[in-house]
């Protein structure tokens, strides 16, 4: 059997973004590569384990075997033989809903979408479902790596190997960078750079991310963007509630959502796609190497990657205007259809928008990784940069689970809250004291009220006497005016002396 090449994978994932109409409701959706789809497998099956033993955990060996039956599942292969691990269906369902929640689709998705274009996909039906199987796993890659692991690593070897694993590193950053930019729903290529380079969104606020995402049923991205514009913009009527835990993370998130929005501005006023994209890689850059030194291997990675990525785009742009060229030799520009426009993308961006979507589809094309574990489980070679695994970052915080008390924190903070209230209360009130009346005084009087009955005749005469001069002097209205006894008093003086 042939070997199935990149080259085919690539034309058939042309052909499914010259028919994307057809197959989905956005321009904007992009392809799972092979890795993207074990990523997505294994919180898949993470999420399985937590609903049935209360974990979100699963081990590498049943990760791989569920993924050698989802490839034969999927392409229909035959299964009678293979191993399947408990719940399959519930995890192919979870599967599912990730990658269309996600706006994605898995390139075996693509590979049966243009199956179903008979007509056009003449060019490209010599692959063959088992051929696409081997391509995924990695199976075909595995005879070409013959290391003999009997030798010892040598220092410099180490250090190239070192020097490859920074090399993916930056790339997949930036790749997730670009992918993020085009898909905002993607909540996988926003896991790998939330926190790089460092904002302090650490765990705990992909965590809390992550749980308000699944109570509003929106992206993640979604869900910290209206988070930001309401802090920003919004009136005091429409503020977050002071118990949100997304408020302990404005800071990080708004330095996010900001470079974001720096990147959309470009996508959206420069019309060339080419200076479009070089603009747009030379900020990720320059935001990824700021504080770095240069010696750094990361910094020289994130350079090298950006100048290889940007020399792509221009590659691709010329690639286009020649197959335009060509397809429009004495033909006169034909009115675009209602379906070529995406409503949801700036005119003068959307050139640029389809450039990356090539570019990510190259990506996507790839041969896949040939250390699972590494992918999946090594959380050190993200460590330099304040990284964690993906299995990691979705997992939530170890809580005490059938506990109706809150958390400390959080009766605190709603302690402190309360006691925030009452003292406005109390300034408002002090601010317009005329038009309120003292509740000692209230009291004094009830007081007074209820002892006035026990008290002598005399005692009585003298208090109100009493209180008619502190009245007096103060000038508060009282029962009688007080300077109106005063003024018949001294005109009793005067005709006595006269």
């Amino acid at each position: 059997m042939a070997v199935l090449n990149r080259k085919s994978v690539l034309d058939m994932v042309k052909e499914f973004r010259r028919n994307w109409h057809t197959f989905c409701n956005s321009e904007r959706t992009t392809v799972c590569g092979a890795d993207s789809m074990l990523l997505a497998l294994q919180l898949s099956m993470a999420e399985n384990n937590k609903q049935y033993s209360g974990e979100f955990t699963v081990s590498l060996s049943d990760v791989l075997l569920t993924w050698k039956y989802l490839l034969h599942e999927k392409l229909n292969l035959p299964v009678e033989n293979m191993k399947v691990i408990d719940h399959y269906e519930n995890i192919r369902k979870i599967y599912d809903d990730f990658l269309k929640n996600s706006n994605m689709l898995d390139m075996i998705d693509v590979y049966k979408k243009c199956n179903v274009l008979t007509s056009n996909y003449e060019n490209y039906a010599n692959i063959s479902p088992s051929q696409l199987r081997d391509f995924l796993s990695g199976r075909q890659y595995a005879v070409d790596d013959e290391t003999d692991f009997s030798e010892p690593v040598s220092p410099m070897s180490k250090h190239n190997q070192d020097n490859e694993k920074v090399q993916l590193l930056a790339k997949k950053i930036i790749y997730s960078y670009l992918n993020l930019l085009v898909n905002s729903k993607n909540d996988l290529a926003l896991a790998h750079i939330l926190n790089i380079p460092d904002r302090g969104l650490g765990r705990e606020a992909f965590t809390d991310l992550k749980h308000a995402a699944r109570e509003k049923q929106m992206s993640i991205f979604l869900v910290a963007t209206s988070f930001i514009r309401t802090i920003e913009l919004g009136g005091k009527g429409y503020a977050p509630s002071p118990s949100d835990p997304l408020r302990t993370h404005i800071k990080g998130l708004s330095n996010f959502i900001n470079f974001i929005d720096k990147l959309d501005e470009i996508l959206g006023e420069i019309p060339n796609p080419s200076i479009a994209g070089g603009r747009i890689l030379s900020v990720i850059k320059m935001q990824l190497i700021k504080g770095q030194n240069s010696r750094d291997p990361f910094y020289k990675a994130v350079e090298e990657v950006a100048q290889d990525l940007d020399l792509r785009i221009k590659s691709i742009i010329n690639s286009q205007q020649g197959d335009l060229a060509l397809s429009t030799t004495d033909i006169s520009p034909a009115r675009p259809k209602s379906h070529a426009i995406n409503h949801g993308t700036a005119y003068c961006g959307r050139d640029t928008v389809k450039t990356l979507l090539v570019l990510l589809d190259e990506e996507a094309a790839s041969a896949p990784t040939k250390n699972k574990a590494e992918l999946l489980y090594d959380d050190e070679n993200t460590s330099h940069h304040n990284g964690t695994s993906i299995l990691t970052l979705f997992r939530s915080p170890t809580q005490v689970n059938n506990s109706s008390m809150k958390p400390l924190r959080e009766r605190i903070h709603m302690s402190v809250q309360e006691k925030t209230i009452k003292m406005k209360q109390t300034l408002i009130r002090s601010q317009f004291a005329c038009t309120y009346k003292d509740d000692c005084m209230i009291s004094k009087d009830k007081w007074n009220n209820v002892n006035s009955a026990s008290k002598p005749l005399c005692v009585l005469h003298m208090e109100n006497d009493l209180s008619g001069g502190v009245n007096s002097s103060v000038g508060r209205p009282t029962i009688g005016t007080s300077s109106g006894n005063v003024h018949l008093d001294r005109s009793k003086n005067e005709k006595a002396i006269k």
